[in-house]
């Protein structure tokens, strides 16, 4: 396929509510000089945000199979849950997104078809027309293609790894003044649903978005240069709010995401203790016990640590937001607290609450205030 055209699908899709109004927009692209070749977008009546990207996915893709069925096609998208899954890496337990996958499948011949992750505001073409697509469902309507230029997006990147000379300029040994920022509600969040990075990916509810609006009125984020997401959709989405307020850059960093829990994505601490009680209890208790097909919060805490030493050094001497989950968020406090893992259930951070830490470069930390609300 080498001498075969390139092009490049970028797809979108959401829902007010998951379930809710839903829509997705997916873009054909010359994946050499950018140039639009095909827009798509749908009102698709009542769904998931998985579901509808999904059918963003498929609709991008059967979009550029009619431009090109022998084309060279890159899959972007800005959900790690689709691109993980129709890369084979993870698998499709839920029934309408296993048929929805085939689908895709069979537009065109695997070999054709490469798939990556994106930053949301590098998506912003086909999260446009998505979020079009919503408002029309909401208001009980087809999607009619807009005039409106898409909006220009808060500069993303993935955040560089620490070196001598970005240390150098960083501060010279001055501290670095942290301000953690639990992302803010879900619809899982409000039922108390474990989420983690290799679940459904939920985005901000109605109420979320309102209290990430609030966190980026506040003193504690302004003077600001840098916010640090980590890649999840509903940390990104409250970083992004934070950063159009600021006028701050966004970088991505998955050291960030939030505790995978395996089998126990979705279901209450009671729903869990309910029907997994012995491994429930155990995880309780001892932080190198993992969920059944997740990850321990000893590993949390090694990569939290691996991801603040990186902060001290790049960013000494600023303020910097670090927008993340529960766990890690916990996890580094406690690193500055000097308290061990048995505590970690008992510290509560409320959804878009700000946690002020001073790092300085010699190791030591400063707990400034917790959980502002």
């Amino acid at each position: 396929m080498s001498g075969a055209r390139r092009l490049r699908v970028e797809a979108d899709g959401g829902s007010r509510g998951n379930p809710g109004p839903a829509g997705y927009g997916a873009v054909v692209k010359d994946a050499a000089t950018g140039e639009v070749l095909a827009e798509v977008a749908e009102s698709i009546g009542r769904a998931t945000n998985n579901v509808a990207e999904y059918r963003g996915l498929l609709a991008g893709l059967r979009a550029a199979a009619e431009l090109d069925p022998g084309a060279s096609v890159e899959v972007r998208m800005d959900s790690k849950l689709v691109v993980e899954q129709m890369s084979g890496r993870w698998q499709v337990k839920h029934a309408d997104m296993r048929r929805l996958a085939q689908e895709a499948r069979a537009v065109l011949p695997a070999g054709q078809v490469d798939y990556g992750w994106i930053p949301r505001a590098q998506n912003s073409h086909a999260d446009r027309l998505a979020n079009e697509a919503m408002d029309a469902a909401a208001a009980g309507r087809q999607w009619q293609r807009s005039t409106t230029p898409p909006t220009t997006a808060p500069t993303t990147a993935t955040a560089p790894a620490a070196s001598p000379s970005a240390a150098a300029a960083g501060g010279g040994g001055q501290p670095l003044d942290l301000v953690l920022v639990r992302h803010a509600s879900t619809p899982l969040t409000e039922q108390r649903r474990l989420s983690g990075r290799y679940g459904e990916d939920p985005e901000l509810s109605e109420a979320g978005r309102a209290e990430a609006r609030r966190a980026a009125e506040c003193a504690e984020v302004r003077g600001a240069g840098v916010v640090i997401t980590s890649t999840m959709r509903r940390s990104r989405q409250t970083a992004e709010a934070i950063a159009e307020r600021t006028g701050a850059q966004v970088l991505v960093d998955p050291q960030w995401d939030e505790t995978d829990f395996g089998d126990w994505d979705g279901f209450t601490a009671a729903e869990v203790a309910r029907r997994w009680p012995a491994e429930f209890a155990a995880w309780s208790t001892d932080p190198a016990v993992a969920p059944p097909g997740g990850e321990p919060l000893v590993a949390v805490e090694r990569r939290v640590q691996r991801a603040a030493a990186a902060l001290r050094t790049r960013w000494a001497g600023q303020r910097v937001v670090l927008v993340t989950h529960g766990d890690p968020l916990r996890a580094l406090l406690r690193e500055c607290l000097g308290c061990g893992s048995h505590v970690q259930r008992r510290i509560h951070v409320d959804p878009a609450s700000r946690t002020l830490l001073r790092l300085h470069d010699d190791g030591t930390s400063e707990v400034l205030a917790v959980n502002r609300v």
